[in-house]
């Protein structure tokens, strides 16, 4: 039995070890694009399996072996409940987060998720809607990636909210607010779009949804507004990013011709816009937000990272 305790102390010490540096890390993760895809540490990809080895000392009865997984079991499972209930509030404070975050975020890979299993082919849609048009939704995709970026080194979504839901515009903005609060702006550059792929429709809930799947490059830091200093990221690595988006509006709508360009006008000064080029007014600097019937962004889950 004593052979069997200092066995159990080893796994438990080591669990602990384990939950320790999970702890550490957590507070220090920093991504500086759109959303907080791009991170210091590469991810996506295959899969990487392992098998576990067996074994055990030799002087460690069946029984005890079987005594001994269940242990670690009961042992892991609560340092599990620990971390959740103890443990991971106190680092959500520390990291400003707000009990909603955590929530949108379910949300929107819940939408995402639910999609795959529901897609319809993108040629289904344009029966649906004889304006809509591939090829132009591809580009509108990739020019609204680059003005994401540009509005989140701004650290303002204004000139973009009607291009998004409220849902995830709030959700962005916690995030922005966050970065606000801690001193540091983020910094993306060398942004490219590389590709963009419809991937399939779906219609719940009187609203129609696109998911897409775009491959971009960046180059992405963070700089601390007090001294102008990296504080995060780099400079130099391109990072090639993999995303799905979900876009959404409501059913019915049919997609107007190119050329039959949407104006408004401003509420606070009356000068003419083109909704479909900016949300916010060139003269007085208002924001316009229109009754939103057009495609707004309501989902982005990162799928893969890789830095060269």
């Amino acid at each position: 039995m004593e052979d069997l305790k200092r066995h159990i102390k080893r796994w438990f010490i080591f669990l602990l070890f384990i939950l320790t540096v999970a702890v550490i890390a957590a507070p220090i993760r920093t991504r500086a694009d759109f959303g907080n895809f791009a991170g210091n540490s590469d991810y996506g990809g295959g899969g990487s399996g392992g098998s576990s080895g067996g074994g055990g000392d030799g002087f460690i009865s069946d029984l005890e072996s079987e005594a001994i997984s269940w242990a670690i079991a009961i042992i892991g499972l609560i340092l599990l409940l620990i971390y959740y209930a103890l443990i991971r509030p106190i680092i959500d404070k520390i990291r400003g987060k707000k009990p909603g975050e955590e929530e949108d975020a379910d949300r929107e890979n819940r939408a995402i998720s639910k999609a795959e299993e529901e897609l319809r082919s993108i040629k289904e849609y344009g029966e649906l809607d004889p304006g809509f048009k591939e090829s132009e939704f591809r580009e509108r995709l990739s020019n609204l990636y680059v003005q994401l970026q540009e509005a989140w080194h701004e650290r303002s979504l204004e000139s973009i909210r009607p291009y998004l839901t409220d849902g995830f515009y709030n959700q962005s903005d916690r995030q922005l607010s966050e970065k606000r609060r801690n001193g540091v702006t983020p910094c993306i550059e060398r942004i490219s779009v590389m590709d963009v792929r419809l991937r399939g429709f779906y219609q719940e809930s009187g609203l129609d949804h696109i998911v897409a799947l775009l491959k971009t490059r960046i180059v992405d830091y963070e700089i601390s507004d007090e001294t102008g200093e990296v504080v995060s990221g780099s400079r130099n690595n391109e990072k090639f990013m993999e995303y799905e988006w979900e876009l959404c509006r409501k059913s019915g709508i049919k997609t107007e011709k190119t050329s039959e360009k949407r104006s408004v006008s401003c509420p606070k000064c009356g000068a003419p816009l083109n909704i479909n080029q900016t949300a916010e007014c060139p003269y007085c600097g208002s924001v316009v937000t229109v009754v939103n019937e057009d495609w707004a962004l309501n989902a982005i889950r990162g799928i893969s990272q890789k830095t060269k």
